[in-house]
């Protein structure tokens, strides 16, 4: 089990500097900008991943593509096809390029929903929370209504069109459910939304290829009890489907939630890492974003220090108990 830091756009000198200072070996990109017509290019894929490891660091992933390389994708609208052309040849290029995990959503509004960022965690830090009644009656989506029968059809067409290519090249395709988990937001429906749904999305195409960004944070949002998660942990971990682990935490789930520091929420984070070691599982934590402490910089440089080190330990202590 490894440690990454995620969150990151672009990859300067002093982000780079930070990453090895908290003792972290791997990067995580978020949507890097690079040029190209809906698809990125190889030779900026490859000067990315170099980049990275001439600071003497992996680069792990990339998360997310920018949302318009598939928009008409995840709304089944002429184009698609092109569209997943283009997320081909980015994914070819990924794989060419040596980068082996493309995080990715299949969030049709592209959405992820807060209703409040306040000052309600502990000691005042700032967390965010989601209230559904509060968009219960959001407007309706610029591009009308999508049905769960609509968003999975499109999501299964999309799939069944790039997972061979990812096979191929050895790039795993790491699907991030849908945050916050709710049924639909604005008519537009929501459809990873439970661990049920993973288990769906996984048997849409059998391959190693076909994986898991595994929010913990947004599956302790679900409605599953505690060990349901735990068990969710073990199959997937164990199933070698996760590339990485968004490993956060919250209150209550769905259909009212806040964010919580990484020790203080619902889910018992050593039982958690215990499951993720007992399974095999060699991949990376992230802490994802964190409750906005004092003094803190707007990207949460102390927060995720804070969130760093305690993952830390944790892996410490799972792997030293069980030797």
């Amino acid at each position: 089990m490894q440690l990454g830091l995620g969150a990151i756009h672009t990859p300067d000198d002093e982000t780079l500097q930070f990453v090895r200072q908290l003792g972290v070996p791997n990067v995580i990109l978020h949507t890097p900008d690079l040029r190209g017509d809906g698809f990125w290019e190889f030779q900026d894929l490859l000067r990315l991943r170099t980049r990275i490891e001439s600071a003497g660091l992996t680069l792990w992933a990339i998360e997310n593509i920018p949302g318009h390389f598939y928009d008409k994708v995840r709304r089944g609208e002429p184009g698609r096809d092109e569209q997943i052309e283009k997320v081909c040849k980015t994914i070819t290029n990924m794989g060419r390029a040596g980068i082996h995990t493309l995080g990715y959503h299949f969030i049709v509004d592209g959405k992820v929903w807060r209703t409040e960022y306040s000052p309600r965690g502990r000691g005042g830090a700032k967390v965010t929370i989601y209230d559904h009644d509060q968009v219960a009656h959001a407007p309706a989506h610029e591009h009308g209504t999508f049905t769960d029968e609509q968003v999975w059809d499109n999501l299964t067409y999309f799939l069944k069109a790039v997972v061979p290519v990812a096979e191929q090249e050895g790039v795993m395709l790491a699907l991030h459910p849908d945050d916050p988990p709710v049924p639909s937001i604005g008519g537009v429906a929501r459809v990873v939304r439970s661990i049920d749904a993973y288990k769906r999305v996984m048997g849409i195409v059998d391959s190693p290829a076909n994986g898991i960004e595994f929010c913990q944070g947004t599956v302790s949002e679900m409605d599953h009890t505690a060990e349901e998660v735990y068990d969710a942990i073990r199959l997937f971990a164990g199933q070698d489907k996760i590339s990485y682990v968004h490993f956060r935490n919250v209150d209550r789930t769905v259909p009212h939630f806040a964010e919580t520091f990484i020790e203080e929420g619902r889910i018992d984070m050593l039982q958690a890492m215990r499951c993720y070691h007992e399974a095999g599982f060699k991949g990376v934590f992230i802490v994802d974003h964190t409750p906005g402490v004092v003094g803190d910089t707007p990207w949460g440089h102390r927060g995720r220090a804070y969130g760093i080190g305690y993952i830390k330990a944790l892996i410490k202590c799972v792997s030293e108990c069980a030797s």
